[in-house]
């Protein structure tokens, strides 16, 4: 099953390990970084190993048949 969700973020760049702790994929920070260094996660269509890959409004993160469309949120 793959879930689509708009992520709203307060400010940018928000690193991709953060992104997977706070969406509740990964129990902590360090489980996220393993998940992203065993190549669990895709940012915009590519396999991403870079823990603190920078996370701008628009990317898109794919991880476990989820897509998380991230956008700012509005004032």
């Amino acid at each position: 099953m793959t879930e689509n969700r708009i992520v709203y973020i307060t400010h940018a760049p928000v690193e991709l390990y953060k992104v997977l702790k706070f969406e509740n994929f990964a129990s902590s920070g360090g489980e996220a970084k393993y998940m992203i260094a065993d190549g669990l996660v895709r940012v915009n269509g590519r396999v991403e190993t870079r823990k603190r890959k920078k996370i701008f409004p628009g990317d898109v993160i794919e991880i476990y048949g989820s897509c998380l469309e991230m956008k700012m949120a509005p004032v």
